[in-house]
């Protein structure tokens, strides 16, 4: 956070739609046919880590560390608090207990704080002082916490929004170093994690990178080699435990923000791309916390709420190891209705008790709790450490879907209804796992209310979402003979463009492997074997793919799914034509790119049209040069009359906007042959 209230963007008033009263004789019309929703527990994503559930405390907050407030945040199943509060982590010294500049709380303090977390029953995340502070100063808390006090604080991160500080033009976040780019960032985070380690090596250390898709993520500073993360990435990646980023998507409206979710897995994937690449040696070490994230309208009603459960759950099922919202309290800003309910414009999860300038509007009594708190809660009863999130697939795009699998074979779905005016009937589907009989536990957070209602309803197979509401099924499986077999290991693959051989540990002896490629809520079976690899050909060049493999006992019965494994297919090698894909400048929500086209075959190409798909929905092309460019949904032409000898490049370029993660597509084709990328 790097304002104590950020500054709010344009509000907006949802109004409920009159009621319409058909004429006499009228034809009544026919009920909407039920969303399809298909659960698929053979499609095994991330299991949920220790500690997944966060929020922020501050150090601003005078209620942090009152009994009330802990035992709010622990009967919402809060596992990690933040400490000591966004950008003022940058100005903190906590052997003081002083933020020159800034506000500091009576009774705030580091052994305060850490009272609240043990009473809340989390483990804490401690921001050491980047931007004035010292190595030294962070080592010397790390004695005190884990040496004298024998807190056992395991995650530190070095700094707050640190992009933020100036190099690339925007300066929020407070920081003192002479040289403000990332490779100076970066080789501070090697000397604070070499002093930190040095007083205990157990501990984890974290650096701060941004969310691709966001600024400045993709900008290259002046005087830089790369972006900020490939620069920090390159330079601090031996040194650091993981990586920690903020997400703020913004939104022009409650309907506009419900939409970014959309973007986690893409961004997620980018951020393992990018670690991978340029972290070094063993870089599937790093981890991936996410320790800010809210929305910027319905912040205390239902578009956060709806918001805070969708977006904890993608992140989740993504392999980040803990998500946190900002912030347990925050204060008021412009008082707006959303969805007809009052909104205070506050970041806090819990009201701060407080009134506007002139006291015509207050917000209900300290510490009441808002929408967002409630689906946090819901959060807590949903995904429970040790649980493996599982497919899931919705054909209606305001029908959220999430679920997991428990370790004792329960399994929990998560339905989000994102239509503020109308209901939804869904039927559900489910592959690999079949229900107990009976009506299931439903617990429901409605548009309004104060808390949750549970209650046995419906069917495992048919229920009905209220408007703008979180649904959560707790499933039992049906009675069924035998103990599971044990889940295979995390799989590996060796890929061409065409093929991937997938090889995993073995599980047990006498059992058959089943590979599965994940497809929405529906796996497609690749192959089975009662080896321990398996060779999967046709597949498509330059297509991202993951994949699970399942165990199956002689009895039939299948077990749990491995980890997943993401790989993506290459190119053609000896293709008769090479293209190269670059992006040359970015600004954050556009770039130019450029393209060289080579000739590879033994005659000349006269006229040629070059063919490549975006692959999401919120890139495009705005203008082109050296050829026609034209696109028509997220495919792209590149046409030109021009011969290309053998041999011979040639290079066009065009000016691309994006409002997303950027990813660059994978696999072009000249004249209708696919290309090898270079």
């Amino acid at each position: 956070m790097h304002t104590f209230l950020r500054r709010t963007l344009a509000s907006a008033v949802l109004l409920a739609a009159a009621a319409v009263v058909a004429p006499p004789g009228a034809r009544a019309a026919a009920p909407a046919a039920p969303t399809r929703v298909d659960v698929d527990v053979r499609a095994g994503l991330a299991t949920v880590a220790t500690g997944a559930l966060g929020v922020n405390h501050a150090i601003w907050d005078t209620t942090l560390g009152t009994p009330a407030v802990s035992d709010l945040l622990k009967d919402a199943g809060v596992q990690m608090l933040r400490y000591p509060g966004g950008s003022y982590a940058d100005i903190y010294h906590w052997r003081d207990h002083t933020a020159p500049g800034g506000y500091v709380a009576p009774n705030t303090d580091f052994d305060t704080f850490m009272a609240a977390a043990q009473r809340t029953g989390a483990e804490p995340m401690i921001i050491a002082n980047y931007g004035t502070g010292t190595a030294q100063e962070a080592a010397d808390w790390v004695r005190y916490a884990n040496v004298t006090k024998g807190y056992d604080a395991t995650y530190w991160t070095i700094g707050n929004e640190n992009y933020g500080n100036g190099h690339y033009g925007s300066a929020w976040e407070a920081d003192e170093h002479a040289d403000k780019s990332p490779k100076e960032y970066a080789a501070t985070v090697v000397a604070y994690s070499q002093a930190m380690k040095a007083v205990d090596p157990s501990i984890k250390v974290g650096a701060v990178l941004t969310m691709p898709g966001n600024w400045p993520d993709g900008i290259v500073g002046a005087g830089d080699e790369g972006s900020w993360n490939q620069e920090v990435l390159k330079r601090a990646g031996a040194a650091i435990d993981f990586v920690d980023v903020h997400w703020y998507p913004g939104g022009a409206t409650p309907a506009e923000t419900l939409t970014k979710p959309e973007h986690i897995d893409d961004a997620v994937h980018l951020l393992r791309q990018q670690i991978d690449t340029y972290a070094g040696e063993n870089a599937g070490r790093i981890g991936i916390s996410m320790t800010e994230t809210n929305v910027e309208i319905g912040r205390n009603t239902q578009p956060g709420a709806l918001f805070l459960a969708d977006v904890y759950s993608q992140l989740l099922a993504q392999g980040v190891f803990t998500v946190h919202w900002w912030n347990v309290h925050n204060g008021m800003g412009e008082v707006t209705t959303v969805a007809g309910e009052t909104d205070y414009d506050d970041y806090g999860l819990l009201s701060s008790g407080n009134c506007n300038a002139d006291n015509s509007v207050c917000q209900p009594p300290l510490n009441t709790p808002f929408a967002p708190y409630h689906a946090l809660s819901l959060m807590g009863d949903f995904a429970r450490p040790g649980d493996q999130f599982v497919g899931t697939g919705s054909e209606d795009a305001l029908v959220s879907t999430h679920a997991v699998r428990r370790p004792n074979g329960d399994v929990n779905v998560l339905l989000v209804n994102k239509d503020p005016d109308a209901a939804r009937t869904v039927a559900l589907n489910y592959h690999g796992f079949t229900p107990a009989a009976g009506a299931p536990t439903v617990a429901t957070f409605t548009n309004g209310a104060d808390a949750i209602t549970t209650a046995r309803a419906g069917t495992a197979a048919a229920q009905t979402l209220p408007p703008y509401s979180l649904t959560l099924l707790t499933l039992h499986p049906a009675a069924a003979g035998g103990a599971l077999p044990q889940a295979p290991g995390r799989p590996t693959a060796t890929v061409t463009d065409r093929t991937a051989t997938i090889s995993w540990p073995a599980a047990a002896a006498g059992v058959k492997y089943e590979v599965y490629r994940q497809n929405g809520g529906v796996s497609e079976l690749l192959g089975e074997t009662t080896g321990t690899s398996l060779t999967v050909r046709n597949l498509e060049p330059g297509r991202r793919y993951t994949v699970n493999v399942l165990a199956r006992s002689a009895a039939g019965r299948l077990s749990a799914a491995s980890p997943p494994l993401t790989f993506t297919t290459g190119t053609p090698a000896g293709a008769a034509c090479t293209v190269k894909f670059r992006d040359t400048n970015d600004w954050g929500n556009g770039f130019v790119g450029s393209i060289d086209i080579t000739n590879n075959a033994a005659g000349p190409v006269s006229g040629w049209t070059l063919g490549f798909t975006w692959p999401t929905g919120w890139q495009s092309v705005s203008s082109g040069w050296s050829a026609t460019w034209t696109q028509s949904g997220r495919a792209v032409r590149v046409t030109s009359d021009a011969a290309l000898a053998p041999g011979a490049t040639t290079t066009v370029g065009f000016v691309g906007s994006y409002s997303g993660p950027n990813v660059f597509p994978a696999v072009f084709t000249l004249n209708g042959t696919v290309c090898t990328s270079a």
